[in-house]
């Protein structure tokens, strides 16, 4: 695989590569778990092209990838972060995004910015379970996909095993390129199964020859495989014929229809990389192997209105159309986003619409505005280096706009238009907190309002109930860098409080109570008196106000004034706090004042009347209870329903779910799921995922009920 293109500017070091054409770039996001060697992966390729002089570490903190300052102190990506090269006059936008499940918000991300999903599995470490779920859920979306085994340098690796292992795991079609050539214990270079050449590394540059006769079975093993699979997804028909008669395939007929076979999501060839060998060999299958931004089938576009409309990808004088797939907001700098250019060209100056729907449940408010794209930029890392244009295809940072957030579309004024939105997972792990001084309350709601439009995966509540600010976040791990970024970047210190659980009080039984609110003071008095009688009603029954006054002892336009300050104390409760629920009030009887009676008096007496009755008869409390489904591997469902049930959690049912996933039904009462997202995550190795609905409110347990007013 050596053919050359051209089209793109040499992306040499400190110049920004540009891309004239949209056939001369490829769009490549890097997946996998944390620790498979992704951004190590990124400054071998950098280094390769020459787009810097000398790799970075991750444990230095040293790499283009990994430059916010949470990322060099934990050593591990924790954002979605460009890293534009050029080969053999192809631009190639490497995404490198996290490998560590609380921070799939970037990884969705840059699946949506890219053509195609480099899968990068650790010649020690094999495939994960969180790998496995991302390689299905690319599949179920028809994203090209092709691996690299990274690693094979290491003294444990085992590149035979774990090529065993992919093609166990993700199925037909995985086939390598490449196969490791070791020697005493040392990779000494890469044969090449199409070529059938030997590139020779042991002395430190590549060098290309014939492999010794000593490998010519495993050659031939792996090549006929490689070839058969490719051809399976050939076009012409007659090649499979042709091969198997014994003629011989010319080399570039097999890269054509391997690249074909890549985009249509049919084909997923295997390369390999350690330290000093394989990075050309990857740089050539992803310039020859991968496919364009032509290929990429746009998402739905519609108009504000959700009329369908029909765009030509990568039409560099079709109607612009760009989506915001990453937005970060610098106190020194201002906003910057992260942009991929679906059709039309970006220009500096040029004024743009944002439009952003769809996600005001998480707090990122419906907005269609316009707005002066400012400087453009091609992002390495944290250096921005200005561009002329954003062509069809590519991807680019613009500074300063002001609305736009992560997830929204760019336009013409003139014409409007609206992508569908990526899935994002649910928010699941909730985190309550305050401002730690009155000097940052006063910037918390500015801060947060940042990282709202940051992260589509951050949900923000103000819990109006239990009157707590509560971040909805993915995991431990986004909570704290969430937290670390308020701090550092926008200068708020807040503090963790103990999250409250929205609870309900109700009567335990039926009694009789009178609410007396007479009181003779100069001028006009107080004077009403009520008798009530309460009883409860069933889970979900809500408050029923009964009217049972003969002869007029409560004059009528009193009446509802009792039901008021039954209404208003319910509202405050009676035990610990919490509103009153499935409840029937029951007027019977009263006295009234020609003079001294009033609305609020009889609120005032309804109201007392209601503490009366909670002094005479069991008040309970309520707890709302969730029905959850949690989705896990076949191997965990054992562990998951018996967590459940120590959780007071009634399980309903199991059903499978594809292949080796079961799907786990059951009740239970929210107090003990505040931190399941993390726990699930532990039990299930970072593979599970759960769902939850409120189903209905259930008495709390006596012990529990004790803890819970002691505490309020």
């Amino acid at each position: 695989m050596a053919e050359k293109h051209h089209g793109a500017a040499i992306g040499a070091a400190g110049r920004a590569p540009a891309a004239d054409r949209a056939d001369a770039i490829r769009n490549v996001v890097l997946v996998g778990h944390s620790g498979a060697g992704k951004t190590t992966l990124v400054e071998q390729l950098l280094v390769a092209t020459g787009t810097i002089q000398r790799m970075g570490r991750v444990e230095d903190g040293t790499t283009v990838s990994d430059f916010d300052e949470v990322e060099v102190r934990q050593q591990r990506s924790v954002n979605l972060s460009v890293a534009p090269m050029v080969h053999n006059g192809i631009k190639i936008n490497l995404l490198d995004t996290p490998g560590y499940a609380d921070f799939v918000g970037d990884l969705r991300a840059g699946l949506r910015a890219a053509d195609a999903a480099l899968f990068v599995v650790s010649a020690t470490d094999g495939v994960d379970g969180l790998t496995r779920m991302l390689w299905e859920e690319c599949s179920q979306v028809g994203m090209p996909r092709a691996v690299v085994i990274t690693k094979i340098d290491h003294q444990r690796a085992d590149f035979d095993q774990v090529l065993a292992e992919c093609q166990d795991v993700f199925g037909e079609g995985v086939a390598p390129l490449y196969l490791p050539v070791v020697t005493n214990g040392h990779v000494a270079g890469l044969i090449g199964l199409l070529s059938q050449k030997f590139y020779n590394y042991a002395t430190g540059t590549r060098t290309e020859k014939e492999p010794g006769a000593e490998y010519e079975d495993r050659i031939e093993e792996y090549r006929g495989a490689l070839i058969e699979g490719i051809i399976q997804e050939s076009e012409d028909e007659s090649l499979m014929e042709r091969y198997l008669s014994g003629e011989a395939i010319d080399t570039k007929v097999l890269i054509d229809d391997l690249e074909k076979a890549v985009a249509r999501g049919n084909f997923y060839p295997v390369l390999a990389s350690g330290l000093g060998v394989g990075a050309q060999e990857l740089l050539e299958g992803i310039t020859q192997g991968f496919p364009s931004p032509l290929e990429h089938p746009l998402p739905e576009i519609t108009t504000l209105d959700g009329k369908p409309v029909t765009v030509k990808a990568c039409d560099p004088d079709g109607p612009l159309v760009a989506e915001v797939v990453k937005t970060t907001s610098d106190p020194y700098v201002g906003r910057i986003s992260l942009v991929r250019v679906f059709s039309g060209t970006l220009r500096p100056d040029m004024t743009v619409h944002v439009s952003g729907h769809g996600l005001a449940d998480r707090g990122h408010e419906d907005h269609d505005v316009d707005e002066r794209i400012g400087t453009l930029t091609c992002p390495l890392g944290k250096q921005q280096r200005a561009i002329a244009k954003g062509a069809p295809g590519d991807i680019v940072a613009v500074a300063k706009l002001a609305r736009a957030e992560t997830g929204d579309t760019l336009s013409e004024p003139e014409r409007p238009l609206l992508m569908t939105a990526w899935s994002m997972p649910e928010p699941l792990l909730p985190v309550a907190i305050k401002a730690k001084s009155k000097a940052d309350e006063d910037k918390l709601s500015q801060g947060l309002a940042r990282l709202v439009a940051e992260d589509p995966t951050l949900r923000l509540e103000n819990n109006a109930e239990t009157r707590q600010l509560v971040l909805w976040c993915m995991g431990e791990a986004h909570t704290d860098v969430l937290l670390d970024r308020l701090a550092k970047r926008h200068g708020v210190e807040v503090e963790r409080v103990p999250l409250r659980v929205p609870l309900r009080e109700t009567f335990g039984g039926r009694c009789q109570a009178m609410g007396r609110n007479v009181k003779q003071t100069g001028g006009h008095g107080q004077y009403a008196i009520c008798h009530l009688e309460v009883e409860p009603l069933p889970s979900g029954g809500g408050f029923e106000f009964v009217d049972k006054i003969v002869g007029g002892v409560v004059p009528r336009q009193f009446i509802p004034s009792v039901e008021k300050g039954v209404r208003t104390q319910m509202e405050r409760g009676v035990l610990a706090g919490y509103p009153m629920v499935d409840v029937r009030v029951t007027l019977y009887d009263g006295k009234a004042h020609s003079v001294d009676s009033s609305d609020m008096a009889f609120q005032i007496a309804g109201s007392l009347a209601l503490k009366e009755a909670a002094a005479k008869v069991a008040t309970l409390l309520l707890e709302p209870v969730d029905e959850i489904a949690v989705l896990v591997a076949d191997e965990h469902v054992g562990a998951v329903m018996s967590d459940l049930s120590s959780r007071r959690g009634r399980v309903l049912g199991t059903e499978p779910v594809g292949t080796g996933r079961t799907l786990v039904k059951a009740e239970v009462p929210q107090l003990e799921i505040t931190r399941y997202a993390i726990d699930l995550r532990s039990m299930s190795h970072g593979t599970g995922s759960f769902q939850r609905t409120f189903l209905r409110y259930e008495p709390l347990p006596s012990h529990l009920t004790d803890k819970v007013t002691a505490e309020d």
